[in-house]
Formats: C-alpha cells, sequence, structure tokens
C-alpha cells in the first residue's frame, strides 16, 4: 500500500482510505469492527467518516452511529494511534443536524466535542467542513449553478472566523489538521489565502467526487491541488457502484445501494448505463476487474492523495483491497480518455 502526503501537514495517508457511511445503516457494529481489523491488516491507515453518517438513509435517529462504532473500536482496541481519522462537520441546511445552522465559530467547538466523544478518542487528525455554507456545484447541482446570489463579504468574514475557531481547537490539541469537501476551486482558493495572511490552519485536502463517470476536478480544482499541495480525497470512487456492473441491464441486486436509494442520488440516467458498458468493456478486453481498473485508474492522478471506498460486506472489502495490486498500461489509459471523450458527465 503506497503513501501519500496530506497536504503539508508531515501526516502520511495511504492511498486507499476507508470509508464508513455504511457503519450503522447497512454494515452492522460487528461487521464494521472486522473491516477495520481487516483494512488496518492490509495497510490502510486511513479511516473517514462524518458526525451525519451512516446513510443510506441518513435519518435523525441514526445521525452519529458511524462515529460511535469507530468509537467503540477505539475502546476495545486501544489502537487510536494505529491510523490516521477523518470526520466531518455538517454543513447548513442539513435539519437534523443542530436545526440546519451554518458552520461558524457558533458550532464548531461544540460539534467537535461531540465527534471526540462518539469517536472515543481526544484528537481528531483531519477535521473537514462536509460542504460549504453558500452552496456548492456538486452532487449534480452543477447543471444549474448560480453562484450570482453570493455575498462575497459574508462568505469570507464567515471563512475567517471559522479558522480562528479551527486555530483554537488546534491549539487545545483537539485537531491536527483542517480539509475541505465539495468545495470549488475558488472557495479553495480564498480559505488558502485567508490561512495564510493570519498563519491559521492551512487546507490539507479536499474530498470531492471524483471517478471515471464524474471527472469535473480534472481543471481547476487539479491545478490547485499541483501548485498548492492539497491533495483530493476521492468519495464515490466507483460511482456508487454503478462502475462494479452490477446495476446494468436493469439488474438491482437486493441489499444494495439502489435498492434503497433508486435514483442514487441523481446519478442514475440512461446515459450512464452506457458509459459504464464502454468502461466494463475495456476491462475485459485487458483481462481487468472493472472495481481494480476504476481503482487503479485513481492512484494515476497526480492530485490523488486517496480514493474513498466503502464496502458493505467483508467479501466486497477483500476484494476492493486488490486493487492495489493492479497497474494500467498506456494503452488502457489512452482507452478510458477516449471514453471520457464519448461520455462526458454522464450523470
Amino acid at each position: 500500500m503506497k503513501m501519500n502526503p496530506l497536504g503539508r501537514t508531515g501526516l502520511q495517508i495511504s492511498e486507499l482510505c476507508l470509508g464508513t457511511m455504511t457503519f450503522g445503516t447497512q454494515t452492522t457494529e460487528a461487521d464494521s469492527h472486522a473491516q477495520i481489523d481487516y483494512a488496518l491488516a492490509a495497510g490502510v491507515n486511513f479511516i473517514d467518516t462524518a458526525e451525519m453518517y451512516p446513510v443510506n438513509p441518513v435519518s435523525q435517529e441514526t445521525v452519529g452511529h458511524s462515529e460511535e462504532i469507530i468509537g467503540n473500536w477505539n475502546a476495545k482496541t486501544g489502537r487510536r494511534g494505529d491510523y490516521i481519522l477523518a470526520t466531518k462537520h455538517s454543513g447548513e441546511g442539513l435539519a437534523i443536524v443542530r436545526d440546519g445552522a451554518p458552520i461558524s465559530s457558533k458550532t464548531i467547538a461544540s460539534t467537535i466535542e461531540g465527534s471526540l466523544q462518539r469517536l472515543k478518542t481526544d484528537y481528531i487528525d483531519l477535521y473537514q467542513f462536509h460542504w460549504p455554507n453558500r452552496g456548492s456545484y456538486m452532487f449534480r447541482k452543477n447543471w444549474s449553478y448560480d453562484p450570482s446570489g453570493q455575498n462575497k463579504e459574508e462568505t469570507l468574514a464567515n471563512m475567517v472566523d471559522c479558522l480562528q475557531a479551527l486555530q483554537q481547537q488546534v491549539d487545545k490539541g483537539n485537531i491536527r489538521a483542517f480539509g475541505l469537501s465539495n468545495e470549488s476551486a475558488w472557495g479553495t482558493a480564498q480559505w488558502l489565502r485567508l490561512a495564510a495572511e493570519a498563519n491559521m490552519p492551512r487546507v490539507a485536502s479536499i474530498q470531492n467526487e471524483y471517478s471515471l463517470l464524474c471527472r469535473m476536478y480534472d481543471t481547476d480544482l487539479a491545478e490547485l491541488s499541483i501548485n498548492e499541495d492539497v491533495g483530493l480525497l476521492a468519495f464515490s470512487p466507483l460511482g456508487t457502484g454503478l462502475l462494479t456492473g452490477k446495476y446494468q441491464g436493469g439488474v438491482v441486486p437486493e441489499g444494495s445501494r439502489k435498492a434503497i436509494n433508486p435514483e442514487l442520488g441523481g446519478r442514475h440516467s440512461p446515459r450512464v448505463y452506457d458509459a459504464v458498458g464502454v468502461y466494463l468493456d475495456i476491462a475485459d478486453r485487458h483481462g481487468l476487474d472493472v472495481v481494480h481498473m476504476a481503482l487503479a485508474w485513481c492512484r494515476t492522478r497526480p492530485f490523488m492523495a486517496s480514493a474513498i471506498f466503502g464496502a458493505t460486506t467483508m467479501e466486497q472489502l477483500k476484494h476492493l483491497l486488490k486493487s492495489v495490486e493492479v497497474e494500467l498500461s498506456n494503452e488502457i489509459l489512452v482507452e478510458i480518455d477516449q471514453a471520457q471523450r464519448a461520455y462526458p458527465l454522464p450523470y
């Protein structure tokens, strides 16, 4: 398992990250603990969660359960120091967390304390803002995105307010590094600029959706990542399971994400299955498992810090981890780029 730098923090994270958003709904606590054990034994040293997890579905009754499951593993094993732990502060609009309050100095300290208690730890390695208060073009909102209603002065003032609150948490030892999620190039650049001006916590990473099916990161954010040492933590690198091919031909496996969320968060469309079919064909012609190809392709991207995968079952986890043994030839990479041109933004 290759290790990559987490921004300029000095921390090293594994090229694959264990995502935990099913811990507490689709994945039981016992199975979740077994997954953590297996992933760490396989060389993964990075686990990602969020205060709002689990999902499928997100509900008032289950908020915080994923963190609690990880916390119980920490308490049971005493191995908190064996891995890098990342969690997230939910943004404005999620009514079941803080009645939808925006991220600010009024929420940061108490939210971190809540996560620390649930995680049964006294520090968080990477603390991330789940989405911007001002909104985001992620989650299929790019089709109608309009930033003209934003108030720049309010946005920048909030960023300074948040950075000051984060600095207090760093000084207390509660968090070690700061990251963003579902952010834009402009937003990330402002966080970086303001932090540099006042010597406050510097953005270490951006957690955005990225896969063979979702490549919005490839232009402005890619340039920012390379020049500013802000690596991508790619979520949904398998396109919520679409890239496994298991949903082709209208098939919906029992217990799958699509069985719970038929629209897959807006990813379900006629075009996406055509795009998946092309990637399945590339993998098949080159004797590759398409899951391994999709994850191996993520590792080729120059801005990639880690790809976050989720596994409902141990069988899936073991299969996913084998992707680190796969290297893609230039021929395959050319074919993948040709497929991207033929099927850009399929959802």
